[in-house]
C-alpha cells in the first residue's frame, strides 16, 4: 500500500471523486439513496486515502515534494502531469477531504429546492476533484486547468439551488472568476514564452527567472497579472464584490465550500506560484498588497457592522478574515506565510461553521433577517451554544483556531522580508490590530442578536424550530474538535508548513536575523529569546537557538 501511494496515491486521491461521479451518472435520479450513499463512500474513500498520505508523509522533510508523479501530458506544450504535495498544500488538502464529506452529510435531509440528490451531488465531487487538484498541481497548465474545473460546477449550485438573485449572483460570480483566470492565463504564458524555459513546471520556471530570462519590468507586469486572477478568488478589496452575493445567494453547502476551500485557491497561488517564481517582483509589489489586505480588513468589518443579513455578515466577515491572511503573505517571511497558511485553515474551518449555522439557522426560522431573529439559546440550547463557540472562535479567542489565524499575520508585519517598507508594514500592523476591535463589535452583537434575548413572537410556537438534529452533529463535530485541537495545539499546522514554506522562499526574501538591536529586543519582551550579549543598546542580536 505504501509502494502504491508513493507513486499513485495523489492520483487516487484527486480522481476518485470523478469515478463515484460516473457511477452516479448511471444510476437513476429516482435511486436518491443510493446516490447519497455513493457520494458519501466516495468522498470517506477520498478522506481516508488523505489520512494514509498524511501517516506516510516524511514530517522530517515537509519542504520537499513527496508522492511525486511525473508523467508526459501534452508535449506540444511541453507540459507534463505532474503532481506532488509538501507541507504547504497537505493541510488545504486535509481540509478538502474534510469538509467535503461533511457537506455531504450534513445535505442528506438539507437537499435545498428544487430537490435533486443526484445533481446535486456530482457538482460536489466534481468540486473536490478541482480543489484537490488545484493543490497538488506543479505544472502551471495542470495548475489553471484544475483551478478553473471548480468554476461550472460552484456557478450551477448557485444559478439552480441558490436564493431568489440566484442568476445575478451566479453570473456575477462567473464573471469576475473567469475575467481573473484570463489574466492568470496570459501571465502564465508571458512567463513561459519570456524565459524560453522548455517546461511549464513550478521549479523549471523559477530556475530560469532566477537565471535572468525575464526582465525586471516584463516580472512587474506578470507578476500583476497573477495579482489580479488570485486577488479576485481570494478575494482582497476592492475586487471582493462578487462574494457577498454569491454567499448570500448560495445553498448552504455551496457557501461552506465556497468559503473553507474555494477561496484558498487565491491565496495559495500567492504563495505556491506567483512569489517563489518573481521574488523580486514580489517585493515591488509587496506594499500594495499590504495595503489592500489592510484596507480590506478594516472595510469588511465596517461592511459587517451596515449588514442586516446574518448570511451577507458572514460574507463580509471573510473579506476581512482573508484581509489578515494576504498581510502575512505581503510580509514574504517564513513567519508571515505560515501565519497566512495557518489563517486558511482555521478561516475554513470556523467559517464553515458560521454558514452551516446560518443554513441551519434559516431553514427552521425561514429568514436570515437579524432583526427578526432572537431567543436561540432558548429555543435551540444546543445549536446557540455551538453558536457562540465559533463566533468566539471567529474574533480570535485565544486558545481557538481563529487566535492563531491573526495574531501571528499582524505580528508578522513588524519585521517583513528585506526590500520591503519596516515603517509602512508596521503601520499596516497597527491598523490591522485596529481590524480586529472592530471584528469584536460585529460578531459580539450578531450574537446578542440571534443568540439572547427572547424569541420573537411570531417563531414562539413554530414546531419547526428544533435544536441539533443527528446529521449536524455529524457534520459539525470534527470541524468544532478541528477548531480546538488546533487553539490549543497549533504546532498540528506549523509542523507541516514551517519547512515548506522556507524551502519556498527565494533567499533574496529571507529576512535577516541580525536587524534587531537590543533596545527593540527588549521593548518587544523577547529578551528570553534572543541573546542580548555585552553590545550596547545599538549593537545587533543573534537568536538564543542560534538560528
Amino acid at each position: 500500500m505504501e509502494n502504491l501511494l508513493d507513486g499513485w496515491g495523489i492520483t487516487l486521491a484527486t480522481f476518485s471523486p470523478l469515478a463515484g461521479v460516473a457511477v452516479m451518472m448511471l444510476i437513476p435520479r429516482e435511486r436518491e439513496d443510493r446516490h447519497r450513499l455513493i457520494a458519501l463512500v466516495t468522498s470517506l474513500w477520498v478522506a481516508f486515502v488523505g489520512v494514509l498520505l498524511l501517516i506516510w508523509f516524511d514530517l522530517d522533510h515537509t519542504g520537499q515534494l513527496q508522492f511525486v508523479v511525473d508523467r508526459p501530458w501534452i508535449d506540444v506544450i511541453s507540459s507534463r502531469y505532474l503532481v506532488g504535495l509538501d507541507g504547504m498544500s497537505l493541510p488545504l488538502i486535509l481540509l478538502t477531504m474534510l469538509i467535503v464529506p461533511m457537506c455531504i452529510i450534513y445535505s442528506w435531509n438539507h437537499f435545498p429546492d428544487p430537490v435533486n440528490p443526484k445533481a446535486f451531488l456530482i457538482l460536489i465531487l466534481i468540486l473536490e476533484t478541482g480543489m484537490i487538484g488545484t493543490f497538488v498541481a506543479q505544472d502551471l497548465v495542470l495548475f489553471f486547468v484544475f483551478f478553473e474545473v471548480v468554476l461550472l460546477p460552484m456557478f450551477f449550485m448557485i444559478a439552480v439551488w441558490g436564493g431568489e438573485n440566484r442568476r445575478y449572483a451566479s453570473l456575477k460570480f462567473f464573471l469576475y472568476t473567469l475575467f481573473g483566470s484570463a489574466l492568470m492565463l496570459v501571465s502564465f504564458l508571458a512567463l513561459f514564452f519570456l524565459t524560453g524555459a522548455d517546461t511549464f513546471s513550478f521549479a523549471g520556471l523559477a530556475d530560469a527567472v532566477a537565471a535572468g530570462g525575464v526582465s525586471g519590468t516584463a516580472q512587474l507586469w506578470i507578476f500583476g497579472g497573477m495579482f489580479l486572477g488570485f486577488a479576485i478568488k481570494v478575494p482582497m478589496f476592492p475586487f471582493h464584490t462578487w462574494l457577498p452575493d454569491a454567499h448570500t445567494e448560495a445553498p448552504t453547502v455551496g457557501s461552506v465550500i465556497l468559503a473553507a476551500v474555494l477561496l484558498k485557491l487565491g491565496t495559495y497561488g500567492f504563495v505556491r506560484i506567483a512569489i517563489p517564481i518573481l521574488p523580486d517582483a514580489a517585493v515591488a509589489w509587496a506594499p500594495w498588497i499590504g495595503l489592500l489586505a489592510v484596507v480590506g480588513i478594516i472595510y469588511g468589518a465596517l461592511g459587517c457592522l451596515a449588514q442586516t443579513d446574518m448570511k451577507r455578515l458572514i460574507a463580509f466577515s471573510s473579506v476581512a478574515h482573508m484581509g489578515f491572511v494576504m498581510l502575512g503573505i505581503a510580509t514574504l517571511t517564513d513567519f508571515g506565510i505560515n501565519a497566512a497558511i495557518m489563517g486558511m485553515v482555521a478561516h475554513g474551518l470556523i467559517t464553515g461553521m458560521l454558514f452551516f449555522l446560518a443554513g441551519s439557522v434559516k431553514e427552521r426560522f425561514h429568514t436570515l433577517e437579524i432583526s427578526r431573529l432572537g431567543g436561540l439559546l432558548v429555543q435551540a440550547p444546543r445549536m446557540g451554544w455551538i453558536f457562540g463557540f465559533c463566533v468566539m472562535a471567529s474574533l480570535g479567542l485565544p486558545g481557538l483556531a481563529g487566535f492563531w489565524g491573526e495574531f501571528p499575520a499582524i505580528l508578522s508585519a513588524y519585521q517583513p522580508a528585506n526590500g520591503v517598507p519596516v515603517e509602512t508594514f508596521r503601520t499596516f500592523m497597527v491598523v490591522a490590530a485596529l481590524g480586529t476591535v472592530l471584528a469584536a463589535g460585529y460578531l459580539l452583537w450578531l450574537l446578542q442578536r440571534v443568540a439572547f434575548g427572547t424569541p420573537p413572537e411570531e417563531f414562539v410556537d413554530d414546531p419547526h424550530i428544533t435544536d441539533t438534529t443527528r446529521y449536524e452533529w455529524i457534520s459539525w463535530a470534527p470541524l468544532l474538535a478541528l477548531i480546538v485541537a488546533i487553539g490549543v495545539y497549533p504546532n498540528l499546522v506549523f509542523r507541516l508548513t514551517d519547512g515548506a514554506v522556507d524551502a519556498s522562499l527565494n533567499e533574496c526574501l529571507r529576512v535577516d536575523e541580525r536587524v534587531l538591536t537590543a533596545d527593540e529586543v527588549e521593548a518587544l519582551g523577547c529578551s528570553d529569546v534572543y541573546d542580548l550579549g555585552g553590545g550596547g543598546s545599538d549593537a545587533p542580536v543573534e537568536h538564543a537557538a542560534g538560528n
